[in-house]
C-alpha cells in the first residue's frame, strides 16, 4: 500500500451521509422514517389486497375483479421496487434527481388507479365478505399511495420556495456589491 495514500484517504475516500446505515449491502436513510413508512405501507396494504382478492372464490361480474387484480397485484410489485432502488445501489446507478420525480410519478399514478380499481370492485363484487374486506384493504391502499403522492408534492414545492427566497437574498448580499476602491 502506497504510504502516502493514507494521509488522504479522510478527505479523499466517499463517506456516507449522516443518518446513512448500512446492513448486508444495503443503505437505510435515504428515506425519512415517516416515508419508509408510507412505502411499507403501501407494499403491505397492496399485497393484502392481492392476496385476498386471490381467495376469493366466485363471482358474477369478474371484469371489476380482474381489473382490481391486475392493479393490486401492479401496485405491490412497484412498491417493493421503488423500496429496492432507494435502500441498494441502484439508486446510484439511476440519476439521483430522477429517483424522486419517478417515485412520486409512479406513486400517484398506483394511487388515483388503485382507487378507481377498488371503486370499480366495489359496485361490481358479489357481497361477499373476502370481497369487502380486499376492497377495505384496496381503499386503505391507495389512500396511502395518495397521501405519500401529496406529500412529496408538498416537499418539492417546499424546496423550490426556499430554493428561490435563497436565490433572491443573495443577489443583493455582500458578496455581490463592488469592491471599494483602496486609495
Amino acid at each position: 500500500m502506497d504510504p502516502i495514500a493514507g494521509v488522504y484517504e479522510s478527505t479523499t475516500e466517499p463517506k456516507g451521509k449522516a443518518g446513512e446505515g448500512r446492513c448486508c449491502g444495503c443503505k437505510f436513510g435515504r428515506l425519512g422514517w415517516q416515508r419508509l413508512l408510507l412505502k411499507a405501507a403501501q407494499a403491505l396494504l397492496s399485497f393484502l389486497a392481492f392476496i385476498l382478492e386471490e381467495i376469493v372464490e366466485s363471482c358474477t361480474l369478474c371484469g371489476g375483479l380482474y381489473f382490481f387484480e391486475f392493479i393490486s397485484f401492479t401496485a405491490t410489485f412497484l412498491s417493493v421496487m421503488i423500496l429496492t432502488v432507494y435502500h441498494t445501489s441502484l439508486y446510484e446507478k439511476i440519476e439521483e434527481k430522477r429517483v424522486p420525480k419517478l417515485d412520486f410519478r409512479i406513486t400517484t399514478l398506483v394511487g388515483i388507479v388503485f382507487l378507481i380499481a377498488s371503486i370499480v370492485f366495489a359496485a361490481t363484487n358479489d357481497k361477499s365478505s373476502v370481497e369487502t374486506v380486499a376492497i377495505v384493504f384496496g381503499f386503505l391502499a391507495s389512500m396511502v399511495f395518495l397521501a405519500d403522492g401529496i406529500q412529496m408534492f408538498m416537499e418539492t414545492r417546499k424546496r423550490k420556495e426556499s430554493k428561490s427566497k435563497n436565490v433572491s437574498n443573495t443577489e443583493n448580499g455582500v458578496e455581490n456589491q463592488p469592491l471599494k476602491n483602496q486609495t
